[in-house]
């Protein structure tokens, strides 16, 4: 058995290693986790890169002044409407210097668009609610002949159940955009059919390069919405069958993206999608299925390597035997 490659990961985030996050915990633990198999990883955050467009330097870049030997992998663990332009900057520089980025830049910035999302989706005949996005003043007599009510409003960038909002009536709804109107008239905002079978639930299936290692269903707080773990909603085990395997893989592949989190809403003969996340969470994952995230993350990258490495042993390989027919 062949022996696994050293490789060393740079983790892209923006918080503070022991900030009382999630999102904190979630990087502890591949530090952790990369320690114990081997792996040497490092924590970064955006603004520490100073970055120098040379194309004779590609094997180094500058870190708090100084020059660091790029690693193996780049792991972007910040989501973009927190860090804006300046974090997909860093990955972008480090995507053309060769530096393998799970997920790359071009798909952070397209997931990050939920309506880019469903775009593309519905261009490959994979299974979305309906969706609207609609400029101020909104036309509600449009909104409730084309998608009825209630309706889920969300903002158009928004993570982790931020900015979702469910309106049940057409009042409700002329409340709220009369508020957005006088707060935030700039703001961009889709308009969703209201899934009512998956109404408070939904099922998230994490998906690490085209295999779906574990799922769990999530549901709401009593008489709540928004079934993000991240919100208060607990999480079970869930034991997906084909078809929702089927459709979490393909919209991974679709989106081409090497670790997702794929949200699905129940519907009454089977699934629709309802969100892609490229920075999915999984602490509550951990929690209710018997799955080592980073692990599976780091032996995703090792295989990486090893195929990389066992394809150029191939050419390597009939390159001698091409000279040794020739001489």
């Amino acid at each position: 058995m062949a022996k696994s490659p050293k490789i060393k990961v740079w983790i892209l985030f923006n918080e503070d290693l022991e900030a009382p996050t999630a999102e904190a915990y979630e990087v502890r633990r591949f530090v952790s986790e990369g320690k114990k198999m081997g792996i040497t990883v490092e924590v970064y955050k955006p603004e520490q890169f100073d970055l120098l467009v040379d194309d004779e330097v590609r094997d180094t870049v500058m870190i708090d002044s100084k020059a660091h030997t790029l690693p193996d992998f780049l792991l972007p663990r910040t989501y973009v409407i927190d860090t804006g332009y300046f974090a997909l900057a860093v990955i972008r520089q480090l995507e053309h210097m060769g530096v393998r980025v799970f997920n790359g830049s071009s798909t952070i910035e397209s997931v990050a668009d939920k309506l880019h999302t469903h775009q593309i989706l519905a261009e490959n005949h994979l299974p979305t609610p309906s969706t609207m996005l609609a400029k101020f003043p909104v036309n509600m007599k449009l909104i409730e002949e084309t998608l009825g009510f209630p309706v889920v409003v969300k903002t158009l960038m928004g993570v982790n159940g931020s900015g979702v909002f469910l309106i049940d009536s057409p009042e409700a709804f002329h409340d709220l955009m009369e508020l957005i109107g006088e707060t935030q008239p700039n703001i961009l905002l889709i308009f969703q059919e209201f899934i009512s079978k998956s109404k408070g639930r939904d099922v998230r299936l994490f998906v690490v390069d085209g295999k779906v290692i574990a799922s769990m269903e999530r549901n709401a707080k009593p008489g709540g919405f928004k079934a993000n773990y991240s919100q208060g909603g607990s999480v079970k085990e869930f034991h997906p069958d084909d078809e929702a395997i089927r459709l979490a893989i393909e919209t991974a592949r679709t989106l081409n993206i090497q670790i997702a989190g794929i949200d699905l809403l129940f519907t009454e003969d089977g699934y629709t999608i309802c969100e892609a996340n490229t920075f999915p969470g999984f602490k509550g994952l951990e929690s209710a299925c018997n799955v080592n995230v980073p692990e599976e993350i780091f032996n995703a990258m090792i295989r990486r390597i090893q195929k990389e490495q066992s394809m150029l042993d191939d050419m390597t390989s009939k390159g001698d035997t091409k000279e040794s027919l020739e001489v």
